[in-house]
């Protein structure tokens, strides 16, 4: 089981202007597959889904598709799938409707490592029924979220838990399955947060324990757009507003208006995209996406460590991501000089990262770096030792 990146890399166009994309945590390039699958869908008959007319049976394989490939990439019941314009529009729409069966004396936990999409909806939800919010906390120090910092915020009164599954600013990954169990001892749901863990890992919702599983696929190689999971019994116990007419069958349920059968296709063409980057000698599609994921989370890794290496060598330069476990993602500022500036210099260069706080405003925050944040280098499954060496030789020139 052998990862080619040169064999990946011809399939996106966009790598095709010369640019070293450090940007992937912010969202992926795309391939040339994900591409002619939505042009194919939106130009081919379609129309309201149903089953009698050629238009109405395209759409709704479609959908079916769609479900069924996020059910493979994250080992979960298809029949759970919830379709999202974005992970944000998803959390509000579930902290609306779990906040329902909320009120005075209940606890909601949240985390400093997360992104604010994991963050604000559970708070401004908890805030609007009288619930309680408390903070799981991560330390500077180690950049590590351990259980013990989620136990001691946990009590009978806890409700959910929403939790990355990956810091998208520095990196750390919490253990998730014994966070899970955690929060079940006390009776409360598990809401996880998979957006920047999941291009990186091979995912097994039903191995992590989650109640409720997220991710977007514009962070995967695919379109703009999200997905949510949770087992249809869950599903069935939340009502949520919607129109009268409206389907009250789960998962359609959650999901509001015409679908995007065209972003469906390309989320469709990506999981298969993904499942042929390194499929060994796997034969179901959620066996070839276990094979390329482990493959392609064991080059970065190796590719990672070297672009670690070479930052810390640099003059200067402070780095804020230090967990045991993370994903491939740098962190960091150099004394003197203006993070926005150095990303600006490098974008000149051809050299695309960023300087932000990339809204974990909480994380910025509790690294003293405000809300202006740091600079933020990732790696995407195209990412080569050329394009590291080209990032490290640019920083090297603006920092001299």
């Amino acid at each position: 089981m052998t990862y080619d990146v040169n064999k990946i890399r011809a399939h996106f166009p966009a790598l095709n202007t010369g640019l070293a994309y450090f940007d992937g945590p912010g969202g992926s390039q795309v391939p040339d597959v994900v591409g002619a699958a939505i042009a194919a869908a939106i130009t081919r008959p379609i129309s309201n889904r149903n089953v009698n007319t050629e238009s109405e049976k395209n759409a709704e394989e479609l959908v079916l598709g769609f479900r069924k490939a996020v059910a493979d990439l994250i080992d979960v019941d298809p029949r759970g799938v919830v379709y999202g314009r974005s992970w944000t529009q998803l959390s509000y729409d579930f902290s609306r409707a779990l906040a329902k069966n909320w009120g005075p004396g209940d606890e909601i936990v949240v985390s400093r490592l997360d992104h604010d999409s994991n963050v604000r909806p559970w708070i401004q939800a908890a805030e609007a029924v009288g619930a309680t919010v408390r903070w799981a906390e991560f330390d500077v120090a180690t950049s590590e979220l351990t259980v013990a910092a989620v136990e001691a915020v946990l009590s009978p009164k806890t409700k959910l838990v929403a939790l990355t599954g990956a810091g998208n600013t520095i990196g750390t990954r919490p253990d998730l399955k014994a966070i899970g169990a955690a929060v079940h001892k006390v009776g409360a749901l598990f809401y996880v947060d998979g957006v920047h863990l999941t291009p990186h890992s091979a995912i097994s919702v039903k191995e992590i324990g989650a109640d409720f599983f997220g991710f977007s696929f514009y962070k995967l190689m695919g379109p703009h757009c999200s997905a949510l999971a949770a087992s249809p019994a869950l599903l069935e116990t939340l009502n949520n507003d919607k129109l009268l007419p409206a389907t009250n069958v789960v998962p359609e349920r959650f999901e509001f208006g015409t679908l995007p059968y065209e972003l469906m296709a390309g989320c469709i063409a990506a999981v298969d995209f993904i499942a042929d980057m390194a499929p060994g000698n796997a034969t179901t599609r959620r066996e070839k996406i276990v094979n390329s994921m482990n493959a392609l989370e064991k080059y970065e890794d190796g590719l990672f460590e070297y672009l670690e290496s070479q930052i810390k060598a640099l003059p200067g330069v402070t780095t804020y991501g230090h967990a045991k476990h993370r994903t491939p993602t740098m962190y960091f500022s150099f004394a003197g000089h203006d993070s926005v500036g150095i990303y600006k210099a490098m974008a000149e260069k051809k050299v695309t990262i960023g300087a932000s706080n990339f809204y974990a405003l909480e994380v910025s925050r509790k690294l003293g770096l405000g809300d202006a944040g740091a600079l933020r280098a990732g790696l995407a499954p195209y990412s080569t030792k050329e394009d590291v060496d080209r990032l490290i030789a640019g920083l090297k020139e603006l920092i001299a």
